[in-house]
Formats: structure tokens, C-alpha cells, sequence
């Protein structure tokens, strides 16, 4: 059965994992996010209570 022999996958294989391995952590490291995130202030973050009747 032709599917069974590993000959040219295992290579494929190695070769694809080489490529994610080596290249693709550069391109990762290499973005950045344009905004840094900034830290908020712990009063602002709290909310007023809605004065609404729900009944």
C-alpha cells in the first residue's frame, strides 16, 4: 500500500517542522503591538448605580 510507505512524508514532515521552528518564531517576536496597553487608574474603573425603577 503506497499511503504506508513514509519515505516521502517523513521528510515533508521534517522539513515543514524545521520551517516552523527556525523562521516563523522570528516573525512572531518581530511584531509588536502599535499601542502599548496603559495601566488605568482604579477609580475610574468604578461605575455609579442606575437610579432606574425595574419594576
Amino acid at each position: 500500500m503506497p499511503q504506508l510507505n513514509p519515505d516521502p512524508w517523513f521528510y515533508i514532515l521534517i522539513f515543514t517542522w524545521a520551517v516552523f521552528l527556525t523562521i516563523l518564531p522570528n516573525k512572531v517576536i518581530m511584531h509588536k503591538t502599535p499601542n502599548e496597553p496603559l495601566t488605568k487608574d482604579p477609580s475610574s474603573l468604578l461605575t455609579e448605580i442606575w437610579p432606574w425603577p425595574w419594576h
